[in-house]
Parts: structure tokens; C-alpha cells; sequence
């Protein structure tokens, strides 16, 4: 009769599943929380871990992973960046780690007056639980993130469990930046360009050229003033104010399904593709959203001794070429033709008609049976040959 395998030997086993079964997975929490229950039945006896990782992100400053025993699938928390100020963090084993610890042991059965002192510690202690590791995870140019096990066994873990859970970690780390590399593409495309672009970027459409004809609502939108602004105002004052009248407009127009594709200096440039059957309703309902957040960014400042900020937004509809634009080395996923010329040119005339939003005919057409849009006659478009019948929106 064979003898049973020993933890080293199954946990060999384990590296090798890691190292070459995993590579249809695309995410690193779900890889975590099956390589958890292998090293269980390896006989490593875990009862909770997890991962901390930090991660390039505009609003995020990390992710942590956890998994406890019983669970198929982990589960992932977003960090902000004020937890650093946070006694959660301070002094924690994860910040001991990242303070360049290289391993972080604590008893848990001893009294808790001879060990560390932190709140994490009293609530492993009130779980059951009886010992508890964290290592860095070593990334590529000095990334350092952080891996942490936890057990229940009494006398905690012995040096073979240790000795297996150490081996896999040079594998858990390699694996673990693959997958956050390509969630950190994801991410940046996202940001910088816009979820359905980043999609097709990510598909292979990164040729100069390459791109397709979509027909979809579009909307300009520049904020009035700005150039005095920038003049009179300190220079930090003038980002925040960029960056709260970001967030009014494009909030609301995410929330209703537009793609923002591009920041222009202090306008912005954005479609809904008409793919989606509410493409304009949903339009005009972003802006609607954007007006009531514009007034109460417009009242704070007041309450600063500042004038209200003023907009103009133009909107129309057609087919516009959506692709990849630029030089040989440098490129831009946007949108060009006709009709975002179109939309340039409404919402330059907002300030000459003093409307704050102005809507072509074309797409009126698509709204006005559930919309009140004041029509305000023809007015001549700089590059277009015949007047364009126009309209106002105040909802």
C-alpha cells in the first residue's frame, strides 16, 4: 500500500497547477480562492487568506481578496486612498510589509498582551483563529504587494505547512502580475479613452485607419469663461473646478450609456451610439442630470464668492467614423466627419443664441414627440452651406 503524500509533495503539486493550468483564467481572485482550497486539500490547513493588492487606478488605491474556509469564490473589496490615514492600515501587518517587512508572524493563541497590538489581531483572535502569516508579493521593479494565511489548527501552523506555503509564492506572484497587467491595460484604456474603445483596442484595432462607421448622437460640450478663469483663479483652483465640472457632465452621461471619448481642454466630446434604441432620450436625460449638478457646483462657488459657471452643449445626430487617427507612432481612438463638425458648430452657437443647449433638427426629429424643445429657428452654420433649423433644450 503506498504511503500518503506529504504536504511538500502535494504542495509541488499545487505549484505545478499554478504554474500550468491556470492560463485560461482570466481573474486573479478567482485563481486565489482555487489555489486556497487545492492547498487545503494538500493538507495545509488554511482557514482564511488574502491578497493586497495596489493597483493603477484614477479612484482606487488597491484591492483586497479574501477568501475564508468553505468559500468557492473570494471576495474583492476596493481600497481608497484615504485608508492610508486609516488606523486599519497603520501599523497593520500589510503596512508592515510594505514598510519593507519580509514576513509578519503572530501567535494567536499566546495573550494578546505579549503580541502585536492591532485590531486586526483581536478579530482573527474572536474567529478562532490561531496563527497567522503575511509575506510581500514580489512584482517586477520592486511592486510590492501582499499575501497573508491564517489557520484555526491549534499550535497554528507547523514549519511544513510554512515550507509549502512559501514554495507557491514565486508562482502566485507570477501569475498574479500577468493578470494584473492585463486588468491594468484594461483600466488605462478605460480612463483614458472610454470603455467601448478600450474593448476594440484591446480586439486588435490599433492600426492606423482601422475603424468602422457608427451612426450615434453626439455631444460637445465647453465651459464658458474658462480662459478668464485660468487667468484670475490659482492654479490648483482652476483643476479642482475642471475636475468638478468633469464629474457633473460626465457622470450623468455614463450613467445613461454615452462613451466620453475625449477631454478637450474644458469641453468634452461624446456619443450614444443610436445601437441603443434610447440612444437620444438617453442623451437628453444625461443632460437634464448635468444641468442640476452643473447649479449646485454653480451655488457652492457662489457660496465662495464666485460668478456661476456657465455651458454650452450642441447635439446632433449621424454617422461618424470611429477609429484609430494620428501619426505613425501616435494615435487617437475618436470619432470624425460631418456630423461631429455639426455638433462643434451648435454648441459655439449656444453663446451668440444664449441657449444653453441647442439640438439640430435631425435630432430633434428623434425627441421631440417626448421632449419640450423650444424650436428657435435657422441659423446659418460656419462650414455648412444652407441654414440649420435649430432647437433649445431646458429640461
Amino acid at each position: 500500500m503506498n504511503a500518503p503524500a506529504t504536504i511538500e509533495s502535494q504542495s509541488d503539486g499545487v505549484v505545478r497547477w499554478l504554474t500550468n493550468e491556470t492560463r485560461d483564467e482570466r481573474f486573479v481572485d478567482n485563481i486565489f480562492a482555487e489555489l486556497c482550497i487545492r492547498l487545503q486539500r494538500a493538507g495545509i490547513p488554511i482557514k482564511r487568506a488574502t491578497m493586497n493588492l495596489l493597483i493603477q487606478h484614477p479612484q482606487w488605491l488597491g484591492a483586497r481578496i479574501v477568501w475564508s474556509d468553505g468559500m468557492r469564490e473570494a471576495e474583492i473589496t476596493r481600497i481608497d486612498y484615504e485608508v492610508q490615514q486609516r488606523s486599519e492600515y497603520i501599523g497593520s501587518p500589510v503596512y508592515e510589509i510594505h514598510q519593507s517587512a519580509t514576513e509578519v508572524r503572530e501567535n494567536l493563541e499566546r495573550e494578546p498582551s505579549q503580541g502585536r497590538k492591532h485590531a486586526l489581531y483581536d478579530e482573527m483572535r474572536a474567529q478562532r483563529l490561531t496563527d497567522y502569516v503575511a509575506w510581500p508579493l514580489l512584482h517586477t521593479l520592486g511592486k510590492r504587494h501582499v499575501v497573508t494565511f491564517a489557520t484555526d489548527r491549534s499550535g497554528g501552523f507547523d514549519a511544513a505547512h510554512i515550507e509549502g506555503l512559501l514554495k507557491v509564492l514565486p508562482v502566485l506572484a507570477l501569475v498574479s502580475e500577468i493578470r494584473m497587467k492585463n486588468r491594468l491595460a484594461r483600466t488605462l484604456l478605460e480612463t483614458y479613452v472610454g470603455t467601448h474603445a478600450g474593448e476594440m483596442i484591446l480586439a486588435g484595432a490599433t492600426r492606423r485607419g482601422s475603424g468602422t462607421t457608427v451612426r450615434a448622437a453626439i455631444m460637445i460640450c465647453d465651459l464658458r469663461d474658462f480662459t478668464r478663469i485660468s487667468d484670475s483663479w490659482p492654479r490648483d483652483d482652476v483643476i479642482d473646478l475642471l475636475n468638478d465640472y468633469f464629474d457633473a457632465m460626465s457622470e450623468p452621461i455614463a450613467r445613461h450609456g454615452g462613451e466620453i471619448l475625449k477631454f478637450i481642454g474644458d469641453g468634452l466630446l461624446a456619443i450614444f451610439p443610436l445601437s441603443e434604441p434610447k440612444a437620444c432620450a438617453n442623451l437628453l436625460h444625461a443632460v437634464s442630470e448635468a444641468r442640476e449638478a452643473m447649479a449646485a457646483l454653480s451655488e457652492k462657488n457662489s457660496m465662495m464668492g464666485r460668478a456661476p459657471m456657465n455651458y454650452g452643449i450642441g447635439v446632433h445626430v449621424g454617422d461618424v467614423m470611429y477609429g484609430n487617427i494620428g501619426s505613425r507612432s501616435r494615435l487617437d481612438f475618436t470619432v470624425i466627419g460631418p456630423a461631429v463638425n455639426m455638433a462643434s458648430r451648435l454648441e459655439a452657437l449656444t453663446k451668440q443664441l444664449k441657449r444653453n443647449v441647442l439640438l439640430s433638427r435631425a435630432f430633434a426629429d428623434l425627441v421631440e414627440q417626448d421632449f419640450a424643445l423650444e424650436h428657435v429657428g435657422e441659423h446659418a452654420v460656419r462650414g455648412f452651406s444652407e441654414p440649420i433649423e435649430l432647437f433649445a433644450y431646458g429640461g
